[in-house]
């Protein structure tokens, strides 16, 4: 019996001996003072089971007969014994027309020992983590691909990079998420604010080199991609990320970005590149920054300004190491690039340079720090083959086989006559 029930008994044993009317016992029990005569005409004949409902301990009619359950586990156990609930439900409706649902096949394999019951266990998840103090002490940087114009122009890849203090971002559409492109965003942002402190990023190809297949398992360092080479030397350091939920910020303004942000670009009719990044730089991020930035805890900067030494346009640049011919050139990609004969210093034949592929499409190439103008071969004009003239119809009859000469019969002894065949006609010719 249930304390609710003891608590209704108590009621209507008061009731029964007149300590209170009926119809108090009814407002205490929550029914009608018709409803309690009648249980207390039950309680009279029934006794204390009077207020346990009479269904309890009843086998319910929705039940699945035994016959049929006896039928399903036997299928289970004979061809499905491997089977998780939930798939051994779909074979079972599918292949044997017999429903039941999977909670229920769950407890049915479990009782039946089928199946072990599994622990629950604790997902490991990531708790909650305080901003950083400073504005551009941690900068989030990140690429989105999305159908940012609905298919009214080119596919383009939004870089962004969020302020973990403040939420402030910056960020620019670009047609690939390359290495060149997010250089260029780099520039933009250490040009706008200045350098961060550090830059939080996933382990993507662009910031994080793969080990090789032969690279031994205690090698903990490989060599830095190019935009890790260009971080450190502007002096900033790179947190990477081991799930996307740990970068949450910048995933999060993506989610609101591919709402809002693709809505207004529809509105605006933007369908090119150019139009996107303009809406994005003069309608969007002023909007994101007014409504979405926070102070932050510590009002100070935690940029650092760009010094005469950090030269953007060599830093941010991809850079190859070869080695000069005696010629002076350097091939790179499969072409061959001249440098300038006037900048031509000694030591500089054979010497190891690094060419630098510039943002801005030039190239130059460093050597003992020195930057040496270069120019890519022209490839040599391709020589045009003469067209020989056609020659004259053969007009000539073919000549008859002529016959060859007897000498060469009979030398293969093989196919010659036998010597008893010999003898026997020097004998008639009278020669012997």
């Amino acid at each position: 019996m249930t304390q609710q029930e003891r608590e209704r008994l108590y009621w209507l044993q008061l009731a029964r001996a007149k300590k209170i009317k009926q119809k108090k016992a009814a407002e205490k029990l929550g029914v009608s003072t018709r409803w309690v005569r009648r249980l207390l005409k039950r309680l009279k004949r029934e006794g204390d089971r009077a207020v346990v409902h009479g269904l309890r301990g009843r086998v319910s009619n929705h039940q699945i007969p035994e016959k049929k359950k006896r039928q399903i586990l036997t299928m289970v156990e004979r061809e499905y014994a491997d089977f998780g609930p939930t798939l051994a439900c779909e074979y079972l409706a599918e292949k044997h027309h017999l429903e039941v649902s999977k909670e229920t096949l769950r407890k049915w394999m479990l009782a039946a020992g089928l199946r072990k019951a599994q622990r629950a266990t604790v997902e490991r998840v990531h708790g909650w983590r305080e901003r950083r103090d400073c504005w551009g002490e941690l900068v989030q940087w990140d690429t989105s691909e999305h159908d940012w114009l609905e298919g009214r122009g080119p596919k383009l890849y939004l870089i962004a990079m969020i302020d973990d203090a403040t939420s402030r971002v910056y960020a620019r559409f670009a047609l690939h998420d390359s290495t060149e492109e997010n250089l260029r965003t780099l520039w933009g942002y250490l040009e706008r604010y200045g350098r961060p402190q550090d830059f939080y990023t996933d382990k993507a190809s662009l910031f994080v080199t793969s080990p090789r297949k032969n690279d031994p398992e205690e090698r903990a360092e490989h060599a830095p991609t190019e935009i890790g080479r260009a971080l450190r030397q502007l002096g900033i350091g790179r947190i990477a990320a081991h799930s996307p939920q740990a970068k949450g910020r910048i995933e999060r303004f993506f989610g609101t970005a591919q709402d809002r942000l693709v809505l207004g670009m529809r509105k605006a009719q933007v369908n090119s590149l150019e139009q996107a990044n303009q809406y994005l730089d003069e309608q969007y991020l002023p909007m994101w920054n007014r409504r979405f930035v926070r102070i932050a805890k510590n009002p100070a900067n935690a940029h650092r300004p760009l010094s005469e030494h950090h030269d953007l346009a060599a830093i941010l640049s991809q850079t190859k190491a070869r080695t000069v011919a005696n010629d002076y050139t350097i091939g790179v990609h499969g072409e061959r690039y001249q440098i300038d004969l006037q900048a031509v210093t000694p030591g500089l034949r054979k010497a190891r340079v690094q060419v630098q592929f510039r943002l801005d499409g030039s190239i130059k190439v460093a050597y003992q720090n020195r930057l040496l103008e270069a120019q890519r071969c022209r490839p040599e004009d391709p020589v045009v083959e003469q067209l020989r003239p056609a020659p004259p119809p053969n007009n000539h009859k073919p000549r008859a086989a002529r016959r060859g000469s007897d000498w060469f019969r009979n030398f293969h002894l093989q196919s010659g006559p036998s010597l008893r065949e010999v003898l026997r006609a020097e004998k008639e010719a009278g020669r012997i």
